[in-house]
């Protein structure tokens, strides 16, 4: 790769989303923007290796799209008063300006925007996250567990449904913006999980998509400070931010939460998590998120893996399982049981999971039968529940964790 090409693909990482939604402000067209975006990219690749990387490749990028969607928009008698409209606007790069909403950020007005009542949660979720973050289909399909021509089909009806239904690309008044809040939590989490646990590639942390879930979290909670959910959700995402620079070892290579340095966590993270989880409790108690930032913050509070009160964890994930009967959560209660009282029990509960055929293209379910068995002793069962969990699993450290484990088994 080039030092343009490197460029480029910074670029793509850090601006996609702010251009996107700068266009989309501008323009009120998804599917103009997402074209005249793609275009400012490749105009990127075609002209900074003669004139150089600008010294403001996002302003440069907002400019060059916005300009393609001006010459796309005089093509179009029936899109003359957008032209107008658009014409009018400030200078691309600058801020947006506040509505009766108080949503002053492009990127958080476009997760509302997108979070429309009138479409279903995952639609809202996943167009979101193919506009905001620049996720293809594939990754998006994977965080929800479909294959990837059912999830292409769905955003694709999705933008049907925008455009026939002519929602508009606006923020609501600010009262009515609980109504989309569900939808613009389940955004930011999913942002952050492809973040912090990539579902593909080389790379199994993406530190621009955490650290922009996180920005964008803060953001939510200045704007609503009452809604409980939406400080769980910061704290849950600071808390397990605060343990990333365990996750991985000198070489690149994953550790097991049992096995991290501790030491490496990051301790101001970990306060503040615990701190904003406290004041949630304050206002609420037993939220999804504000759950899931308990059990996490369980963990933070251990200073040793043996410290760990699994009891308690299994406890929240009993709860969570109440509020969420999702096949994920059930495994991630079956891994505490497991560790609270036992390999087997745990084990039984994974195999109902697997009979269930619910997690059929889900890696962790065979790579954490494949640990309990490993615990119980049972190494050739162990090796080919590995060597099912490496057919599946789609990253490079990923994969190299479990073809050690395989050897270690015997496999």
């Amino acid at each position: 790769m080039t030092a343009v090409e490197a460029a480029v693909a910074a670029a793509f990482r850090d601006e996609w989303g702010n251009v996107l939604a700068t266009l989309i402000r501008m323009t009120g067209n998804w599917d103009l923007s997402e074209e005249c975006v793609q275009d400012a990219f490749a105009a990127a690749l075609a002209r900074w290796p003669t004139h150089g990387v600008p010294d403001r490749p996002g302003a440069w990028l907002t400019t060059t799209a916005r300009n393609r969607a001006l010459d796309r928009l005089r093509r179009s008698k029936t899109e003359a008063a957008k032209l107008q409209e658009l014409g009018a606007l400030s200078v691309p790069g600058e801020p947006a300006t506040p509505d009766d909403s108080g949503v002053g950020d492009d990127r958080l007005r476009l997760i509302f925007t997108c979070c429309h009542p009138a479409l279903s949660l995952e639609a809202r979720v996943a167009l979101t996250l193919r506009t905001l973050a620049g996720l293809t289909t594939a990754e998006i399909a994977r965080a929800f567990l479909v294959p990837e021509a059912t999830m292409a089909k769905r955003l694709t009806r999705a933008k049907h449904k925008i455009r026939d239904a002519r929602i508009p690309y606006r923020v609501p008044p600010a009262h009515l913006l609980p109504e989309r809040t569900s939808g613009v939590l389940a955004v930011l989490y999913l942002l952050f999980n492809e973040g912090y646990s990539a579902s593909a590639g080389d790379d199994i942390l993406r530190l621009d998509l955490t650290a922009e879930a996180i920005r964008l979290a803060r953001l939510l909670v200045a704007l609503m400070p009452d809604e409980p959910e939406a400080t769980s959700l910061l704290a849950l995402m600071l808390l397990h931010d605060a343990r990333r620079a365990g996750r991985l070892d000198d070489d690149g290579e994953l550790v097991t939460l049992e096995d991290q340095d501790r030491s490496r966590w990051n301790s101001a993270g970990i306060t503040e998590g615990l701190a904003l989880l406290g004041q949630a409790r304050r206002r609420s108690r037993g939220g999804p998120y504000q759950l899931q930032a308990a059990i996490a913050g369980c963990h933070a509070q251990a200073r040793l893996a043996g410290d760990t009160d699994w009891a308690e964890i299994a406890r929240h994930y009993d709860e969570l399982y109440r509020l969420m009967p999702t096949p994920v959560v059930a495994l991630n209660r079956a891994v505490a049981v497991a560790m609270a009282e036992g390999p087997a029990a745990g084990l039984a509960l994974v195999d109902e999971l697997a009979t269930s055929g619910s997690l059929s293209h889900y890696f962790l379910l065979p790579a954490t039968r494949a640990d309990l068995l490993r615990r119980l002793g049972r190494r050739e069962d162990a090796a080919a529940s590995y060597t099912e969990a490496l057919r599946l699993v789609t990253t490079g450290p990923e994969r190299r964790f479990l073809s050690r484990r395989l050897a270690e088994v015997g496999g």
